[in-house]
Parts: C-alpha cells; structure tokens; sequence
C-alpha cells in the first residue's frame, strides 16, 4: 500500500512497527527539514532541503518518497509564487501515485493544482480539475467535500470575472445545506448569490 501524498499540516510521523525505533534515512531527515522550513514559510530554504531529499528518495528507489518530496517542493514553489515549477512538481508526483494507483494523493493532489492554475489564470483548467473533483466527492457521498469545491468553483468564476456563474454555484451549495436543514449556512449562500446578482 503506498503512502498517501497529505496537506503539510495533516502528515505526521510514522509510528515505529515492533516498538524499536528505527533509523531515519539522510533523505528521510531532509524531507522532515524541508516540511519544517515550509510551515515555518521559508521556502528557499525548503527547497534546498527537499531537492537533497528527492535525490535520496531517488537512489533509495523509494517512490512513495520521491512524491512526497515532490509534493512539498510543490508547496515550497506555490509559497513563492513560482506557478510554473510547482505544476512541474505536482505533475511528477501526480504521474507516480497514478501509477501506485492511490487515489487519496490523487485528490490531494488535484487540489493543489487547481491552486496552480488560479496562479497561472487558466481558470478553465481550475475549473476542469474542479468538476473532477466534484464527481469523485458525489461517487464517494461527499457533501461536505461538494461544498468545499463548489466554494472555491465560485471563487474562481469571481477571479474570472463570471459573477452570473458564481451566484449559480453559491445557490447550489445553498441548496445542499438545505437539504440537511442548514438553514442559517444555507442563508448565508443565498446572501451571496444575491450581492453578487444585484451588483451586476
């Protein structure tokens, strides 16, 4: 089973097996250096950590490891603004957990690019990741994920000028929490929708 690819807050270390600690790798102590340098927000310094640690993951043939390292410096580029190198990044650690087949990084992931492409402006693209993201939380039940997405849908329709859109998308999450009697949240959706129709 491979290891899933986490947002930085949610990874922690792993528990020892047999109660015995066991010895971290250089790339191991790198990874952890470059995870710390980016929650603490410096990305220069993360990079280098987690450019030494993907080459470790590298010659240890530790793929699970090489896309974390890629993940992070992903993160590390995104802090920067540096759109271009964090898809170059995302994508490599995309390519390899599709081929471990671990859909949780695979969404984990997705997420962090649509984060990219707002960056760049293709929100065409944003949106297309959007709407797969949006199919995989219904096929898993997901409310609380469909809203979520359909949050950051209508930011991106507001980034691209396309209010009409973004009331649709408030509207529709208004009208999921209303389907749970979530009145007051549900309110606050159709609040939005409704400044942003009327300030047309």
């Amino acid at each position: 089973m491979s290891t899933p690819i986490q947002n930085i807050k949610a990874i922690r270390p792993a528990a020892p097996v047999n109660d015995q600690k066991q010895e971290k790798s250089q790339a191991q102590m790198d990874y952890e250096e470059g995870r710390g340098y980016i929650e603490r927000g410096e990305a220069a310094l993360a990079a280098v950590s987690l450019h030494n640690a993907l080459q470790g993951y590298e010659e240890e043939g530790n793929r699970e490891g090489v896309a974390n390292a890629l993940n992070q410096l992903g993160h590390a580029c995104l802090q920067r603004k540096e759109y271009e190198k964090a898809l170059n990044h995302y994508q490599r650690a995309w390519d390899i957990c599709d081929e471990l087949n671990d859909p949780m990084s695979l969404t984990a992931l997705s997420k962090q690019l649509v984060e990219v492409q707002k960056g760049l402006k293709n929100y065409s693209k944003a949106l297309e990741i959007c709407f797969d993201i949006l199919d995989t939380c219904q096929k898993n039940n997901d409310p609380q994920g469909t809203v979520a997405t359909l949050d950051i849908i209508a930011e991106i329709y507001l980034d691209a000028g396309d209010r009409e859109k973004a009331a649709d998308t408030y509207k529709t999450a208004a009208s999921i929490h209303q389907n749970f009697k979530h009145q007051k949240i549900a309110e606050s959706y159709l609040h939005k929708a409704a400044e942003l129709s009327s300030s047309k």
